[in-house]
């Protein structure tokens, strides 16, 4: 969340000199740099993209699909050069994911906050040819304002999981067909306001960023998690946002995380959540990014630009433009980190 965006209102006005704030500064960070970026989204002046997920065309990598939210206005299906393939309308949706459920199609999820009182999953298959989505469902999933959001199959269930403002964390299994249906399985908590969040298809672990505190994980089946990577102002700088997952082998990985409050991003080794580095996306062709919500990473191969893979951040500021996400050769990062 980013009151920053009312000091750079006040700025463009000429007056904001004596209350704008530096941006708190963590351990330092390699620089990496984007090699594309998406269009704006069409939402100007706002705080609005927000958040982004990835489809990788196995058969032909290059025309592999980002879906993203403009949370004022809608979903956008993107190609990796950044130009949109389609846009659904539908305000008010935070955060999305996906999971390629087989027969079932590619399922896209986003938690709708239309409601602040009670919070909803909207459901959507991706055509994955023509790069458009089509409205399934609106499941409601509890009250409070619908906020972070991330799934895994399960199975040939769709299990979802949501994390509204209120840090109840809900565990909840989709039920896919000509009706949709949501049952919860497993309650959860944190202390103060989530949004990050990244669960492992491997063993189902599941990690919540609460932006004020940290990285908590839950092991399947239980209901109190652990915090095992702190906000310190140091590795994380408040707010915490975004996280992305990375598996590696049976166990190993990494875990990523948007420390906005200093404009850079975390990884941890996996499974044990050792630091490993730290990094921020500065200016270049395609410019730095700032105040960054949703991030999301993916291993393999995605054409000539990301044959090591992709990584994807929302940018906050944008050169003065409506905001977009760039996109970053997730081999860059870790060849940058691993030379530290």
């Amino acid at each position: 969340m980013r009151g920053e965006f009312q000091i750079f209102a006040l700025a463009s006005l000429g007056i904001a000199a004596a209350c704008a704030t530096v941006p708190a500064a963590g351990d330092p960070a390699v620089p990496v740099f984007a090699v594309a970026e998406t269009v704006p989204v069409v939402t100007t002046n706002e705080d609005a993209a927000d958040d982004p997920a990835i489809w990788r065309n196995a058969a032909s990598p290059a025309d592999s699909l980002i879906v993203a939210t403009d949370k004022k206005a809608g979903l956008y299906v993107y190609g990796l050069d950044g130009k949109v393939k389609s846009f659904s309308e539908h305000p008010a949706l935070n955060n999305v994911d996906l999971v390629d459920m087989g027969e079932a199609g590619v399922i896209v999820f986003a938690s709708d906050r239309s409601d602040l009182a009670s919070a909803r999953i909207v459901l959507y298959r991706l055509d994955t040819a023509k790069g458009a989505l089509t409205e399934l469902a609106r499941l409601a999933t509890g009250p409070g304002e619908a906020y972070g959001i991330c799934g895994t199959r399960r199975g040939d269930k769709l299990v979802v999981y949501t994390a509204p403002k209120s840090g109840r964390i809900g565990e909840w299994e989709i039920a896919l067909g000509d009706t949709p249906r949501a049952r919860e399985l497993r309650t959860m908590q944190v202390p103060s306001q989530p949004e990050g969040c990244a669960v492992d298809h491997r063993s189902g672990m599941l990690y919540i960023g609460e932006e004020a505190g940290g990285v908590w994980r839950f092991a399947p089946g239980t209901v109190t998690g652990e915090l095992v990577a702190a906000v310190d102002g140091r590795k994380l700088v408040a707010d915490l946002e975004g996280l992305a997952l990375v598996p590696e082998g049976s166990t190993g990985g990494w875990l990523y995380a948007s420390s906005q409050g200093d404009n850079t991003y975390m990884r941890y080794a996996l499974p044990d959540m050792a630091p490993a580095g730290r990094f921020r996306i500065a200016e270049g062709r395609f410019g730095s990014t700032e105040e960054t919500d949703g991030i999301e990473a993916m291993r393999g191969d995605f054409g000539p630009s990301f044959p090591g893979g992709l990584f994807i951040a929302q940018d906050g500021i944008n050169d003065g433009k409506a905001q977009n996400f760039k996109l970053v050769p997730l081999g860059a990062i870790e060849e940058a980190l691993a030379a530290e």
